[in-house]
C-alpha cells in the first residue's frame, strides 16, 4: 500500500510505512520532511504531520493520529487508536496503548510505560489509556495507570508510578506517586521544537 507522502520525506528502505491491517484501509498519510528509520513500521489508517521523525524500529499502529514535530525514538511503541498532539518528543523505549491521549509540548522520557488495562487477563476491562496534558513531562521508567489524567504543566519524576490523576502544574514522585508541588526550575511548561 503506498503511502501519501509530503515533500522532502527519507524513507529508509527497510521501513514499512503502508502495513495494511485490514483489506479496506486507508493508506498513511505523512506531512513533509518526515524521517522514518530503518526497522520502523506505520500501519495504514494513520495520519502524520510535519517534520515527523522516527528512531529505529519504532511502530505506529492503525487509528493513529499525530502532529507536527514529533519525534517516535527507537524500539518505541504506539498501539494505535491513539492522539498525539504536536512538538511531542517519545524518547528510546516508550510504550504507549491504546485509546491514549498526547497533548502538545509533551516530553516522555526514556522507557516510559502508559498502561490501559487494569486487570490484565483477569477481568474484562474497556481499555483506557491515559492523558497527558500540554506541556506535561514524564521522567525515564515511571509508569501511567489505566485512566489517569497527568495535568497541564505537570512533571512526572523518574520511577514514579502514577496511580490517579496528577493535578495541573505538579509533581509527582515515588511509587505510588505522591504529590508535590513543582519547584520553580521545572515552571513555565515545554519547548520542544
Amino acid at each position: 500500500m503506498a503511502p501519501r507522502l509530503g515533500d522532502d520525506c527519507n524513507i529508509s528502505p527497510s521501513a514499512t510505512v503502508g502495513h495494511r491491517h485490514r483489506e479496506e484501509a486507508s493508506p498513511p498519510v505523512i506531512g513533509d520532511r518526515a524521517t522514518v528509520r530503518s526497522g520502523s513500521i506505520v500501519y495504514a489508517d494513520v495520519e502524520i504531520g510535519d517534520d515527523f521523525t522516527t528512531g529505529h524500529n519504532a511502530l505506529v499502529r492503525e487509528n493513529t493520529a499525530i502532529g507536527d514535530d514529533v519525534v517516535v525514538g527507537t524500539n518505541t511503541v504506539i498501539d494505535g487508536t491513539t492522539i498525539i498532539g504536536s512538538h511531542v518528543s517519545l524518547q528510546t523505549g516508550v510504550y504507549v496503548p491504546t485509546n491514549t491521549d498526547i497533548g502538545d509540548e509533551v516530553f516522555v522520557g526514556p522507557k516510559a510505560v502508559l498502561t490501559n488495562d487494569a486487570y490484565p487477563i483477569r477481568k474484562d476491562f474497556e481499555l483506557d489509556g491515559p492523558t497527558l496534558e500540554d506541556h506535561v513531562s514524564i521522567g525515564a521508567n515511571a509508569t501511567l495507570l489505566p485512566g489517569v489524567t497527568v495535568g497541564e504543566g505537570s512533571f512526572v519524576a523518574a520511577g514514579a508510578v502514577v496511580t490517579e490523576d496528577v493535578p495541573p502544574e505538579t509533581l509527582a514522585v515515588g511509587a505510588p506517586a505522591e504529590f508535590r508541588s513543582l519547584p520553580e526550575v521545572l515552571e513555565g511548561g515545554n519547548r520542544i521544537a
